[in-house]
């Protein structure tokens, strides 16, 4: 009884809190839990703007990893604002601590297009990954089952192992069930699926539109870069990709009330990818996307990194989040 007691005052005097006017952020009013806080990072390099960390997001669907929140230079509770979720999220603002030193620029391109109000004002919720298991994560599960049961146990997973264990399933309930309703509490953002994105690259992009495939209802876009459709490492008769499609003929949202973004290049492990492109316009087109609510674009002499990905960031950004959707 006195706990829930506590609780109710402690969210009552986080209402009071979220009514005040600020144009910082006030990072007391955190989520009421007794296994996690949001902490704003103060030794990050960012273009602008400012990066909230839960340094391990507890979950019963996914093992627990960081989870990034990027808010605008100009945050405040008196506005609404969109929800672009990203995995790889250490990958994505600062190049001093990833593995590869290059970032994705979000935050550069972010605070650029919303100051030239090219896209609505929205924030970032940033899903690291962990390395070991991510082709595990990031796999659209349900595609295995469009690979014939015969072929099946011969297959290995993308670092070359056998007895594969996906978990793709899993790491969507934690966004949508886990993740989200926190982000809704915690921040002053839109809620519904018009204002709910997802994008990611290589296998992130696979995940990016698994997501919207699993979960129409909850995510109005989707930005696919440099999409793994190999599934694994690349190889000969390779069934991956043909499940993949398989299961987006039959899985992926209908046009008019989604987004699609994809994009690939032709250099390191994207040149494996434009063989594919023509299977992706069909499948848009059977589903009756056109150019305003898709893209599948080709850009030349780019790789597989996320210096290619930082280049042209601007297109995914505006075309899911343009301001015409406001």
């Amino acid at each position: 009884m006195k706990n829930t007691i506590y609780v109710l005052v402690l969210l009552m005097i986080m209402s009071c809190k979220n009514e005040k006017k600020t144009t910082d952020v006030d990072f007391e009013s955190n989520v009421p839990s007794k296994t996690y806080t949001f902490e704003k990072l103060d030794k990050v390099e960012l273009y602008a703007g400012s990066l909230i960390r839960v340094d391990s997001f507890p979950s019963k669907y996914i093992t627990p990893r960081p989870v990034d929140i990027w808010l605008p230079k100009d945050y405040t509770r008196d506005k609404k604002y969109s929800v672009l979720y990203m995995h790889d999220g250490q990958m994505l603002f600062d190049s001093t601590t990833s593995w590869n030193k290059q970032e994705w620029k979000v935050d550069e391109w972010a605070t650029k297009l919303m100051e030239e109000e090219k896209v609505q004002d929205f924030i970032v919720v940033a899903i690291h990954n962990i390395p070991s298991i991510r082709w595990q994560d990031l796999f659209p599960e349900k595609a295995i089952n469009y690979i014939d049961g015969s072929v099946k146990d011969s297959l290995a997973d993308i670092a070359g192992k056998k007895n594969i264990k996906l978990n793709g399933d899993n790491y969507l309930r934690f966004i949508v069930e886990e993740l989200k309703p926190q982000i809704d509490f915690a921040y002053p953002v839109h809620t519904d699926r018009e204002h709910t994105f997802v994008m990611g690259s290589s296998m992130g992009g696979l995940m990016s539109m698994y997501a919207i495939s699993e979960y129409p209802e909850v995510f109005g876009g989707a930005a696919c870069l440099s999409t793994h459709w190999v599934g694994a490492m690349p190889m000969e008769k390779n069934p991956y990709p043909e499940a993949i499609f398989k299961y987006m003929e039959t899985n992926l949202p209908e046009a008019d009330e989604h987004k699609l973004y994809f994009d690939y290049g032709n250099k390191t492990l994207d040149q494996h990818y434009p063989q594919y492109a023509p299977r992706v316009d069909e499948i848009l087109k059977a589903k009756g996307y056109t150019d305003k609510d898709s893209k599948n674009l080709f850009f030349e002499d780019t790789d597989h990194s996320e210096n290619s990905w930082n280049k042209r960031l601007d297109q995914p950004l505006i075309f899911l989040l343009g301001n015409d959707l406001d």
